[in-house]
């Protein structure tokens, strides 16, 4: 029993990236446009350490895994 359905693409779901260190980055470049210390050198230092300090103890992701459905559909598609 097989099952034809032309031109099928199953697409994956699109979750949003999740930022965790958001608020520091908001923060520093809000402080940057405010002062124009882009350097972070006065009174942008705080706000670069803590985005620092954010980005260097949060976890890496790994490669996501991919479902193999579109593989095997178009293989099943080639078999004709």
């Amino acid at each position: 029993m097989s099952v034809h359905i032309p031109k099928l693409k199953v697409r994956p779901r699109k979750n949003a990236p999740v930022n965790l260190c958001q608020a520091q980055l908001t923060s520093m470049l809000g402080c940057w446009a405010a002062t124009d210390d882009i350097l972070s050198r006065s009174q942008c230092k705080e706000a670069a350490e803590a985005l620092f300090q954010c980005m260097r103890t949060t976890p890496v992701r790994g490669k996501q895994h991919r479902s193999p459905i579109n593989y095997h559909l178009a293989r099943l598609g080639k078999s004709k």
